[in-house]
Parts: C-alpha cells; structure tokens; sequence
C-alpha cells in the first residue's frame, strides 16, 4: 500500500511520499541558523492517498500534518537571460541560479494514523 500527499510549500504544490527527498524554493529566513537535519512539520496539505482512499481539504485538511527533515541549501538549475539591443548592436548575458532548499520527508498522518510506505 502506498500513501503520498499533495502540500503547499514554498509557494508550489508538491506530490511528497515517505522516504523521498524533495527541492523547493529557499524558504526560511537562514538556514544556517537552523542546520541540516532540523525536523519541520507543514500543515498545509491539501490532498491524502493512502492505498485507494482519498482524503481532499478545502482548501487544507484538517488535523493531517507532514513530518520532515531538512538535508541542505542547493542551487536550481541555471536560467540563462539574453538581452539584445539591436540598434546599438549590443548584447547582454546573464544567469541566475535560485537558491533551493533538499528537504525529506519522513512521514505523513492523518487523524494520528500514519500512511506509510510498505
């Protein structure tokens, strides 16, 4: 039976199951201050599956929570600006790449039920 929840985190809606790592946009004030391996817990989810049952919020459920665990900081993947000015004949590069952070997730509940991963 697998289980797996839809959470609003970072401003994006994520699919997470137990056991899967995740990356979402840099989120907490310093990181650093916090370090890798500090737990966190969201409230804000708006789907459960566990198996063939589904719970849906409106818009979040109520009493299910998502039990995690930051890893570290990372960086996305590299975006590539290109600005041309054709009657000045000149042209600019730049690149950004947007401070992400690796998160696990270790467990969801619903009601104090775990939905796991077996």
């Amino acid at each position: 039976m697998s289980g797996y929840a839809i959470i609003d985190i970072g401003g994006k809606q994520l699919r997470v199951e137990p056991g899967r790592f995740h990356d979402v946009r840099y989120f907490t004030p310093n990181l650093n201050t916090w370090g890798s391996g500090t737990k966190i817990s969201t409230s804000r989810i708006l789907l459960i599956c566990n198996g063939s049952k589904i719970n849906i919020g409106s818009p979040w459920l109520a009493n299910a929570v998502v039990k995690g665990r930051f890893l570290h900081s990372c960086f996305g993947n590299k975006l590539t600006i290109k600005k041309i000015f054709p009657k000045r004949k000149t042209r600019r590069i730049q690149g950004y790449r947007e401070n992400m952070v690796r998160f696990a997730i270790d467990s969801i509940h619903l009601n104090q039920k775990t939905a796991s991963n077996s």
